[in-house]
C-alpha cells in the first residue's frame, strides 16, 4: 500500500461498532497519521450525522457522503459538494411523488428519520417488495434493500459507491489509495464499485455472500473498528500505535474548578498562602470531600507573569495538617488570560445566553479560541492528575470544553460536571455560534448535574435539538421540588439518556450550605454582639435585607424601583421599613456591570432624597463586600431576606438567612423570585415575579405584614429542608449519582 490512505467508511456497526480500545486506537492513528484521511460513507440522514462531527472523540471526516448517496458535502463546513450535489438533486423526483406511487400497498411503513434524496420504508411484508421495485422504476428511481425489511428508494443510479467513485474523481484521487468499510447489504455498493474493500466481522450475513468471491474485498474477524484495523495491517506494515497510558497520576477524587482551594497573597516577592475570604463559598464545602477519598487533587489556575515561570511550582499542597494526601495542581495563566477566559469570553459570551440575556451577548471567535486553549490545559493537566479510574469533577460552564479533549486522553476515568448556574432552555442555548461543540463536550461526561429539575430538562431539550437521545429514566420531581405554580417547576425529571450508544446520568441536586460554620461565626461573642446593635439601630422599623452580586441578573435595579413604588402606595410605612442594600462589587477588570452600577446609584440617591427624614433614612446602601461575619449577624437581625434575582442558579442566600434565622431562634420571611433556583426547593417562602412591579411591591407589602404564627410556620418548614439538605448532603449525593452511572 502507498503511504496514503483514504478511509471510506460506514459508521453504524463499522466506524463506531467494535471495543472501544480499538475505536480509541483506529480514531487515534487517523488524527495523527498526516497520510490518512477519513470520509463518512452512511446511510444516516446529514442531521443524524451532525453530532458526530460535534463528537470530540470521533475525529472530524474531510468529507461526508450520506442518504445512502444522495448527498454529498464537504466536513466540517457542510457545505454541498459541487456540481456532484445538484446533478443528484436533478434526479431525484421527490419524496412526495415517490409516497403518492406506493401509498395504496399495504405493509409498508415510511421510517420517520431525517432524510433528503431519498424516502426510506420498512416492509412489514417481504412480498410487497418487487411491487415497489417495479412501480419506483417508472419514476426513474432505484431501491436499495437491507436485511429483506428496509428499503432505500434513491434516484436511479445514485447510491453509497457511484457517490463515492464521483467525488474521488473529482477530488483526482487515486482509487488504490482507498479503503471502503461496511457491515450491511446497505453498502454492496461500496464493494462494487472495485475499490479494496473490508467487511468487518459480525457483517450482515447477506453481505458476507455477496462479497465472498470479490478479490478486493478483506473479511475481517474482528467487529467495527477492530476489523478496519485488521484490513489495514493485512495491506501495511504501518501499525496505528497503541494508546499511551503511562502518565496516570494517584489522584482518586480531582476537583476542576477555575479557582484555587486558597488565596495566594504576594510580598516582598514570596508567595503565601491564605484561607479564601469567603469562609461559606463552596471552595470549603469541596474541599471537604477529600477526607474520605485517599489521593486527591485540586486543579485550578494561578496568576503568573507568564505560561512558563522561572522556578513555578505545578503540584503545591492545599493543607498539609488537615489536607496531607492533597494538593493543588496550578495551571500558570497571565492576567491576559483570565481577563479574555473569564472576564470577557466567559461574562460577555457565556453568562448572559446561560441568564437568557440575549441582549448582552458578546460573540467572538478570537476569544473562543482562546476559551477552548485554556480548557485545553486544564484537561492536560487533569488526565496528569487522575488515577486510573478515578472520579473527575468539573464545576462551571467556564469549563465547558475541558470534557472535549479529557476523554481521548483518559477514556477510564468517570467525568462528572456540576452547573453552578441556571441552564437555558433549548431556543436560548443555541444561539451560541459553538453550541455544537459544547454539547459535543459535555456528552462525554458520565454524569451532569444541576441545581433543579427545570435546568435538567433545558439540557435534554438541547440534546434533542443536537441529535437522536433515548430517554433511559425519568423520575417524580414531587415532594422535595415544587412541580406547578412556579415558573421554574416541572412535575418529571429524565435522570439517564443514552446518545450514539452511551449512557449518560442526569440529576438535581441543589448546593447546601455549611451549618455549622454558620453556627460557630453566630455563636461569636463579636457577632452576637454585632446582631444585638443591629436591633438597637432600627428598632421600631421592619428591616428587609437584599445582598447580592452586582450584576443584571440579579435585578438590582428592578428591586429598588418597587421599593420606591412601594413607599409610594403605603405612606404609613414611611418610618417604619429600612431596605439594608449590600451589593457585592464584581471583580476588577469587569466593564460590563458598569452601567448597571451607575443605574443603582441613581436609584439609591433618589429614593432617599425623596424619602428621607431626620430620624429616618429609607434605604441603607453598601456596595462593597462585607465580612462573611456581617452578613450573618444582618440574617439573623433582619425580619425579611428580600431575594429577586431576573434569573438565579440557585441563590444561596435564601439558604444561609434560613439557616442563620434557625440557629438564632427568630421567625422571619423569605420572599423569593420565581426565577431563583432555590424557590422550587424553598416551600415556606413566598414567592414574587421580579418582571411584574405591581408582584414585587405586594409581595413585599404582605411579608411586612404576615402575623407572627404564619412567619414562624413557613420559616420552621424552609429550616426543615435547609437543615437535611445541607452542603455535605449536596456532596454525598451527588458523588453516589456518578459512582452508580458506571456501576
Amino acid at each position: 500500500m502507498t503511504d496514503a490512505l483514504w478511509l471510506c467508511t460506514d459508521l453504524d456497526g463499522t466506524f463506531l461498532g467494535g471495543p472501544a480500545q480499538s475505536r480509541r486506537r483506529l480514531y487515534d492513528f487517523l488524527e495523527k497519521d498526516p497520510a490518512a484521511h477519513l470520509m463518512f460513507v452512511t446511510g444516516r440522514g446529514l442531521e443524524s450525522v451532525i453530532p458526530l462531527l460535534n463528537d470530540p472523540t470521533i475525529p472530524t471526516p474531510e468529507y461526508v457522503i450520506a442518504d445512502v448517496g444522495g448527498t454529498v458535502v464537504s466536513a466540517p463546513s457542510l457545505e454541498p459538494v459541487q456540481p456532484l450535489q445538484s446533478e443528484i438533486d436533478r434526479r431525484w423526483v421527490g419524496m412526495h411523488a415517490v409516497r403518492e406511487r406506493l401509498k395504496d400497498l399495504d405493509g409498508l411503513e415510511v421510517q420517520t428519520v431525517p432524510q433528503e434524496r431519498r424516502l426510506s420504508f420498512f416492509a412489514h411484508d417481504h412480498t410487497v417488495i418487487t411491487t415497489v421495485i417495479e412501480r419506483v422504476a417508472e419514476l426513474n428511481c432505484d431501491v436499495l434493500l437491507s436485511a429483506d425489511l428496509y428499503l432505500d428508494v434513491l434516484p436511479a443510479g445514485v447510491n453509497k459507491g457511484t457517490t463515492l467513485l464521483r467525488l474521488l474523481d473529482a477530488l483526482k484521487i487515486q482509487t488504490d489509495f482507498a479503503l471502503t468499510a461496511g457491515d450491511t447489504l446497505n453498502d454492496l455498493a461500496l464493494f462494487e464499485t472495485g475499490l479494496p474493500g473490508v467487511v468487518v466481522g459480525n457483517a450482515e450475513l447477506a453481505l458476507l455472500e455477496a462479497t465472498r468471491k470479490r478479490a478486493n474485498v478483506y473479511h475481517a474477524k474482528d467487529h467495527g473498528a477492530a476489523g478496519i484495523l485488521e484490513a489495514i495491517r493485512s495491506r501495511s506494515e504501518r501499525i496505528p500505535p497503541a494508546i499511551d497510558t503511562k502518565h496516570n497520576g494517584d489522584a482518586d477524587l480531582v476537583m476542576v474548578y477555575h479557582r484555587l482551594p486558597f488565596d495566594e497573597i504576594k510580598r516582598d516577592g514570596k508567595v503565601f498562602r491564605r484561607r479564601p475570604r469567603s469562609p461559606n463559598g463552596i471552595i470549603p464545602t469541596l474541599l471537604s470531600y477529600f477526607a474520605d477519598s485517599g489521593s486527591g487533587a485540586w486543579v485550578a489556575w494561578s496568576l503568573q507573569a507568564s505560561r512558563s515561570p522561572d522556578g513555578f511550582e505545578e503540584q503545591v499542597p492545599v493543607d498539609e495538617n488537615a489536607l496531607p494526601n492533597v494538593r493543588a495542581s496550578r495551571i500558570a495563566l497571565t492576567t491576559d488570560d483570565v481577563d479574555r477566559f473569564y472576564k470577557k469570553f466567559s461574562k460577555e459570551a457565556l453568562w448572559p445566553v446561560i441568564f437568557s440575556f440575549l441582549s448582552q451577548a458578546v460573540f467572538r471567535e478570537e476569544d473562543w479560541k482562546h476559551f477552548v486553549e485554556i480548557n485545553r490545559l486544564f484537561a492536560a493537566r487533569t488526565a496528569r492528575e487522575a488515577a486510573e479510574s478515578a472520579i473527575v469533577w468539573i464545576h462551571d460552564y467556564n469549563l465547558w470544553m475541558v470534557p472535549a479533549f479529557l476523554r481521548p486522553e483518559r477514556p477510564d476515568v468517570r467525568i462528572a460536571f456540576f452547573h453552578h448556574t441556571a441552564f437555558p432552555p433549548s431556543d436560548v442555548f443555541n444561539v451560541l455560534p459553538w453550541r455544537g461543540e459544547i454539547i459535543g463536550s459535555l456528552l462525554q461526561c458520565d454524569y451532569v448535574g444541576f441545581h433543579i429539575p427545570r435546568y435538567v430538562e433545558n439540557f435534554v431539550e438541547v440534546l434533542r435539538a443536537h441529535g437522536p437521545v433515548n430517554i433511559l429514566e425519568r423520575e417524580t420531581c414531587a415532594p422535595r421540588f415544587l412541580s406547578y405554580g412556579c415558573a421554574l417547576g416541572v412535575g418529571e425529571m429524565t435522570t439517564a439518556v443514552e446518545v450514539d450508544e452511551r449512557r449518560i446520568g442526569l440529576g438535581a441536586h441543589p448546593v447546601g450550605v455549611h451549618l455549622r460554620r454558620i453556627a460557630e461565626t453566630m455563636d461569636r461573642p463579636d457577632v452576637r454582639e454585632k446582631i444585638e446593635a443591629l436591633h438597637r439601630e432600627f428598632v421600631g422599623c421592619d428591616t428587609v435585607l437584599s445582598v447580592e452580586r452586582l450584576d443584571y441578573v440579579k435585578g438590582p435595579l428592578e428591586k429598588l424601583q418597587a421599593f420606591e413604588k412601594l413607599l409610594e402606595s403605603h405612606p404609613d410605612l414611611h418610618g417604619r421599613v429600612v431596605l439594608i442594600n449590600v451589593c457585592t462589587p464584581p471583580a476588577d477588570g469587569m466593564t460590563i456591570y458598569r452601567n448597571v452600577r451607575l443605574k443603582v446609584d441613581q436609584a439609591v440617591g433618589r429614593i432617599n432624597g425623596r424619602f428621607s427624614r431626620l430620624d429616618w433614612t429609607p434605604v441603607r446602601y453598601f456596595f462593597r463586600s462585607l465580612p462573611f461575619e456581617d452578613v450573618v449577624a444582618y440574617y439573623a437581625a433582619s425580619d425579611i431576606a428580600w431575594i429577586t434575582p431576573l434569573r438565579d442558579g440557585l441563590n444561596l442566600v435564601a439558604k444561609e438567612y434560613v439557616a442563620a434565622k434557625a440557629h438564632h431562634g427568630s421567625s422571619g420571611v423569605l420572599v423569593l423570585s420565581e426565577f431563583a433556583g432555590v424557590a422550587v426547593e424553598m416551600h415556606g417562602a413566598l414567592r414574587t415575579n421580579p418582571y411584574d412591579a405591581t408582584s414585587m411591591r405586594e409581595t413585599l407589602y404582605r411579608a411586612l405584614t404576615l402575623d407572627e404564627s404564619e412567619r414562624q410556620d413557613r420559616m420552621q418548614r424552609m429550616a426543615q429542608i435547609v437543615q437535611h439538605h445541607d452542603h455535605r448532603k449536596w456532596g454525598e449525593e451527588f458523588l453516589a449519582a456518578v459512582t452508580a452511572v458506571r456501576a
